[in-house]
Parts: structure tokens; sequence; C-alpha cells
């Protein structure tokens, strides 16, 4: 009985429909937690990569010079994200529209907030890679594991047609391999609920905090645009 009740023996005596469940489960949850540990560092970094991208722009450096050692980095293979792809972006588009004869502020301006706009709404497309898996594994597995505990179930009880008396020890096999199917489905569910959630409101923290500096940046071209540069620092 004991042997029959334990957990390998649940799963490798299972219905083949049964052990699919759990193998989509399981493989669910296998992914899900790379995920979890992968979106972890990448979000880790990212805050890491504001704040000290905010410190330099903030600290009084030529927004030119700071767009020229990009240029270097650039040349070197090196990619941009975060704060500092919006100040690529805008910055860019920024100058080559000032360079425009007969160049209207309010145009460049509209066009130096439009740049910054695709490039905020790429970094949030950057940010939520992959939590919309995590969201369907958290909403799922457990109807998925309960429909493998409903057709081990189902199986039990036909089982019961073919035996003469039932007792417990009839019964309880086919009832215990049913609900392995539930808790790994609740195995797979809990942690990508955990991280989706918590992920989520990661992710509106740094975007919240990438549209703030991408309105105070807008701000300091707007003042250069008509003709009021002011350094970042001072326009703090």
């Amino acid at each position: 009985m004991t042997d029959q009740l334990s957990f390998f023996a649940l799963v490798t005596e299972a219905s083949v429909p049964v052990q699919l469940v759990m193998l989509l489960l399981v493989s669910a949850s296998v992914l899900s937690w790379v995920v979890i540990f992968s979106r972890g560092a990448a979000l880790r970094a990212a805050r890491k990569h504001a704040e000290a991208f905010e410190a330099e722009f903030w600290s009084g450096v030529d927004l030119s010079k700071l767009y020229r050692d990009g240029n270097v980095r650039a040349n070197d293979g090196v990619g941009f994200h975060g704060l500092e792809h919006l100040f690529r972006a805008g910055f860019r588009e920024f100058t080559r529209l000032r360079q425009q004869s007969g160049a209207d502020a309010e145009a460049v301006m509209a066009g130096t907030e439009r740049a910054m706009r695709v490039a905020l709404a790429k970094e949030q497309e950057q940010l939520e890679r992959h939590l919309p898996f995590l969201a369907t594994v958290g909403s799922t597995s457990p109807y998925v594991g309960l429909f493998g505990t409903v057709w081990g179930i189902m199986n039990a009880f036909r089982g019961l047609a073919n035996v003469q008396q039932a007792t417990l020890a009839t019964v309880a096999p086919g009832i215990a391999e049913a609900l392995v199917a539930t808790a790994i489905g609740l195995f797979a569910a809990i942690p990508a609920v955990v991280a989706y959630n918590r992920y989520s409101a990661q992710v509106d923290t740094l975007l919240g905090r990438y549209e703030t500096f991408t309105d105070e940046f807008s701000g300091i071209l707007h003042r250069q645009a008509h003709g009021r540069a002011q350094a970042p620092k001072e326009a703090r």
C-alpha cells in the first residue's frame, strides 16, 4: 500500500492522459523558473543602469559630449537601452531637425517627442518581455492540473466496476494519482503568479521613471529650441 502511494509510483503508474498532463505542467514550471530568473536579472540591471545614467545626466555634463561618448561606445558594439536609449533617440532627432533650414521650434519639439515616445514603447516591450508567459502559466496551470485530476478520478471510479467489493485500498491509488496532477499544477502556478505580480510592479515603476525623465529632458530641449538653453543641473 505504501509503495503504491509513493510519489514515483503514482506518476509512473498513472494513466497516459494524466502522465501527459503532468509532463506538460512540469515543462511549464521549468520554463517559468527560467523566465523568473532571467527577468529578475534583467530588471535589476535596468534599475542599476537607470540610476547610473541619471547620475551622469544630472551631473552637469554637456549633452553633446554625453551623446558623443555614446557614439564611441556604439562603434565598439555596445547597445543602448533604458534611459540612455531615450536620451539618444531624443537628442539625435532634436539635433537633426534643428540643422534643417527654417526649422520651427514647435516642429522640432514635436518630432523630438515623437522619437522619444517610440523609444519608450520599445523599452516597455523589452521590460515586459516574457511576462505574459508567466501570466498564462499562473492562470491556466491549476485548470490543466484539475483536468488531470478529473480524468484520474474518473478512471478510479470506472475501475470500481470491475471489483466485487470497494475498499479504501482499491480506490486510494487512483484518487492519489489524480490529486498529484492538481498538486503539480499548483506548484507551477503559484511561483508564476507571484513573479508576474512582482515583476509587473517593478516594470510599472521603471516605466514611470522613464516617463519622468522623458518629460524633464523634453523641458530642457524645449528651452534650447527657444534659445534659452540651460545645463541639466541648473534646469532641475
